[in-house]
């Protein structure tokens, strides 16, 4: 089955509706991975047999209080083991959810309680890290918001997951997560994409903030969203000190993007592509918001993460593999630094507070969302000034991307490409910070 503008329409148009937030600014909650049924084909096709948490897929929306411990029991209801990591959450190392670094397999029949104090509001998500490359792209995944102590002036808190899903005509689900031949290009990619929204109608008026998450295994998403004027406010959880207009939005997967803005018709969330543009989701309008008054879209409060002194050490992150690409000295598809796949010795080892500089190298013919675990860090701009806090940067072929770090956050940490079949094919490798 290939992707053509038809079915793509047709697919984002059937049940796009998230499952209600599992609990608000509660300390306690239980997730259960297991096989769930999604409507992913358009109306009037077979359902489609996935994996998810609670029933749902996406699992239920989490929203925590900032500074607030919780504890999250997951219970294992699959046949095969599994690990939840809640991505971009500044946490302790041991609740991290990485199997050979972390925590040990969560075994079928199995729990594991993950007990953390989110340090930061923003926009984060939570996935299965165990045969990633597979169990997200069946559908374990959901949204995790840490709410704003004091939120902004909006009518609507909306939230937009975006995925795809490479799907077989009897609604199935294709089998090749770990096909070589995509492992080595782009990766598992879907046929069918659509956005999960958490609501459906607004007004005319309103004043919203979205929080957009690409959770796929591997495409990189171009958004464009029509029938709104707003600002960007945040990227991957971290608000922006100075709000910026929505344009080119681009996602690579595990990345994020807050917009607040003002309803001005029927809103469309597209991908943007050569062949034009396929819807993945729309928000419908229904009355006109009369008590609402024009005003300018604030900054969120600012985050505190650590400020970067003068770099202590300057490592190059060199990225290597593929196909069309040149050899390597690494024993699978990919490679960082000639090693591929995690290496007894960790790429670096940093003393707690130290900041770091790393060069990140993509010699490759792929794009490659590079993910840093425990931390977030500075995109570097080309005049060389501090840019964007993020915790996955996008390094498009043949370009390179320095990167600012302070690590502050003690443990083992993971590092690697969340193009999830470029990291099982051997694009991972950690820090220590001591």
């Amino acid at each position: 089955m290939t992707l053509n503008r038809r079915q793509f329409l047709a697919s984002a148009s059937a049940f796009s509706m998230l499952p209600m937030p599992l609990w608000a600014a509660t300390s306690t909650a239980h997730l259960r991975a297991e096989p769930v049924t999604q409507q992913i084909l358009p109306d009037g096709g077979p359902a489609t047999n996935m994996l998810g948490f609670n029933g749902s897929m996406p699992g239920p929306t989490l929203r925590l209080q900032r500074g607030k411990r919780v504890n999250i029991e997951v219970e294992n209801g699959l046949n095969e083991g599994t690990s939840v990591h809640w991505h971009g959450i500044r946490l302790a190392n041991p609740m991290d959810g990485v199997p050979e670094l972390t925590q040990e397999i969560i075994l079928p029949d199995g729990t594991k309680n993950y007990s953390f104090t989110p340090p930061d509001a923003g926009t984060f998500w939570y996935h299965s890290h165990y045969i990633s490359q597979e169990q997200v792209a069946r559908g374990m995944m959901g949204v995790l918001i840490v709410e704003d102590d004091t939120p902004p002036d909006v009518d609507h808190d909306i939230t937009v997951l975006i995925s795809d899903w490479l799907m077989q005509d009897d609604g199935s689900l294709s089998k090749a997560f770990s096909d070589m031949h995509s492992m080595a290009h782009g990766g598992y990619m879907g046929n069918f994409a659509r956005a999960f929204l958490s609501q459906t109608q607004v007004k005319l008026g309103d004043r919203v903030r979205f929080r957009l998450i690409n959770g796929a295994t591997n495409r990189i998403f171009p958004v464009a969203v029509d029938g709104i004027s707003g600002k960007i406010v945040a990227l991957d959880g971290m608000a922006l000190s100075v709000p910026r207009d929505v344009t080119d939005l681009v996602l690579a997967p595990a990345q994020r993007v807050d917009v607040i803005a003002d309803i001005t018709g029927p809103v469309s969330f597209d991908m943007v592509s050569r062949q034009g543009a396929f819807n993945l989701a729309d928000l419908a309008v229904e009355g006109t918001n009369t008590v609402r008054q024009a005003a300018q879209i604030a900054p969120l409060a600012p985050h505190w993460p650590p400020h970067p002194n003068d770099p202590t050490q300057h490592l190059t992150l060199k990225m290597q593999g593929g196909a069309m690409s040149g050899r390597h000295g690494g024993d699978n598809i990919w490679a960082f630094n000639d090693t591929s796949d995690l290496p007894q010795t960790p790429f670096g080892t940093f003393q707690r507070g130290e900041t770091i500089k790393i060069t990140m190298v993509n010699d490759t013919a792929f794009a490659h969302g590079i993910h840093l675990h425990g931390h977030h860090f500075y995109e570097v701009a080309d005049d060389g000034s501090l840019g964007d806090l993020r915790d996955t940067t996008l390094v498009n072929a043949g370009e390179s991307q320095d990167i600012i770090c302070v690590f502050d956050n003690p443990g083992r940490w993971l590092l690697h490409c969340h193009m999830l079949s470029h990291a099982i094919g051997g694009m991972r490798t950690w820090v220590n910070v001591i």
